[in-house]
């Protein structure tokens, strides 16, 4: 096992695996910039230290000043979180370099996943679902025509080297067909220096739905179940469910069996997430996340297993601690994503909190990283908690989080409390009947109404 981790992000996520290192008795080194001296993360960790000033370019991103920090305090391994440095394949090569051990899969693992022509061609591979469309990249007009012809419109043009929602657009015709490559591979260039797009059919009211997988790094794979991913906005993630109201336990086993015995084939080590649109009690693949996710808590609570602990345990050559048999599901539960945003707007809202009081009681948990008197920072995600619940069935669940919400006070800034508290009490929510377009759709109404 590890003699310290040094733990390369910042808030909840921080926190959270510094909470999963000091139960396995593991000392903790944490890196922060100028802007996260007295984060909570900062002052719980046995070390820190400052690696540069509040961009994240110079500071969770710098690769050299993190390694630095690694040899100054003798760290021997790196959780890197979730984001920034999370899915960085050169960062992974670096520690390995250094005789570091990074708590993720390995450096070519991550550059095929990262790739999303690369990924699809290896899910198909390994017999994985995927979405019909170009076999690779997609380089003029021409071509485009001729692939979305095969496959039929509408269509949707994707960045390879994308996420978040940049470089993707639809068309639902040929005559949109021009405008849309264009607009995707300009997209595509500005945001991840890379122009390269593929083509994909275009599914109408598909649901997102993920599988959490593991993998022991030599030959072995198991899978946690599934979450629901499908309450989004901007192909950002709001709301996350385990286990998905739209799948039966046929379903879930199916196919969770295909990508366990995927990343056991692929000789996976460590947390992923497979990705799939789910429409028509048919599954896509779209892609696959080479890290811990941010919803992983929802898998947790249903699983009764601590996946940073797994994480850990992995990358340490200490294989998996369970097999497929051994993980039971028992319930359900839901996470609200609370970002210091306004409701409506989205628009961020940074500043000081002061007033913070968190929800309690069975089945309650609140992932966060701030507290009373905590100024965020405007530099970084805008995400400063989550709220997991859990229940017995989806029914005491939801009235379990109708009264969580109720108690959660967030006093100084602007959150997404209020949206959550409308949410939970509609009735397409509470039937679990909604689609990846379903909240976009929510929202445009009520700002219509205002």
């Amino acid at each position: 096992m590890f003699q310290k981790i040094l733990i390369a992000n910042r808030g909840e996520i921080a926190l959270r695996v510094l909470r999963a290192c000091k139960e396995l008795g593991i000392q903790t080194v944490v890196v922060h910039s100028t802007a996260d001296a007295d984060a909570m993360h900062v002052r719980l960790a046995d070390e820190s230290v400052c690696i540069g000033p509040p961009p994240s370019r110079d500071s969770y991103l710098n690769i050299h000043q993190i390694v630095a920090a690694c040899e100054i305090t003798g760290a021997d391994a790196v959780h890197p979180g979730y984001g920034f440095l999370s899915e960085n394949a050169k960062f992974a090569d670096i520690l390995a370099a250094h005789n570091i051990t990074f708590i993720g899969p390995s450096g070519d693992h991550i550059r095929v996943m990262g790739d999303k022509i690369e990924a699809k061609r290896t899910a198909k591979r390994l017999g994985i679902p995927v979405v019909p469309g170009s076999e690779g990249a997609v380089t003029d007009e021409k071509e485009a025509k001729r692939v979305a012809a095969e496959i039929g419109y509408p269509v949707i043009i994707k960045a390879s080297a994308g996420g978040g929602g940049r470089g993707m657009k639809v068309a639902h015709s040929e005559d949109d067909l021009e405008v849309a490559l264009a607009t995707a591979r300009s997209e595509a260039g500005a945001a991840f220096g890379d122009d390269a797009v593929y083509i994909e059919k275009y599914l109408e009211k598909p649901r997102h739905i993920e599988l959490q997988v593991f993998g022991d790094g030599a030959g072995k794979g198991v899978h946690f179940g599934e979450r629901d991913c499908s309450l989004q906005r901007r192909h950002q993630k709001v709301w996350e469910e385990a286990n998905s109201p739209a799948l039966n336990t046929e379903a879930r086993a199916r196919i969770g069996g295909i990508c366990a015995n995927a990343v056991a084939d692929l000789g996976y080590s460590g947390a992923g997430t497979v990705e799939f649109l789910y429409e028509n009690g048919e599954f896509y693949f779209i892609e696959m996340n080479t890290r811990l996710q941010v919803e992983h808590p929802v898998t947790e609570a249903i699983t009764g297993i601590d996946l940073v602990h797994e994480q850990i345990r992995v990358a340490s050559g200490g294989g998996l601690s369970v097999t497929q048999d051994d993980i039971k599901f028992n319930g359900h539960a839901i996470e609200c994503r609370i970002n210091a945003e306004d409701a409506r707007t989205f628009v961020p809202s940074p500043g000081t909190i002061t007033h913070f009081h968190t929800p309690g009681g069975l089945g309650i948990r609140v992932d966060s990283g701030v507290y009373s008197g905590y100024r965020i920072p405007p530099y970084y995600d805008s995400l400063i908690g989550k709220l997991i619940v859990h229940g017995r069935n989806r029914v005491e669940c939801m009235m379990r989080l109708r009264r969580a919400l109720d108690e959660f006070v967030v006093d100084g800034i602007n959150t997404t409390l209020p949206l959550f508290r409308d949410l939970v009490g509609n009735p397409d929510i509470a039937n679990g009947d909604y689609d990846i377009h379903w909240l976009e759709k929510y929202l445009a109404a009520e700002a219509a109404t205002h």
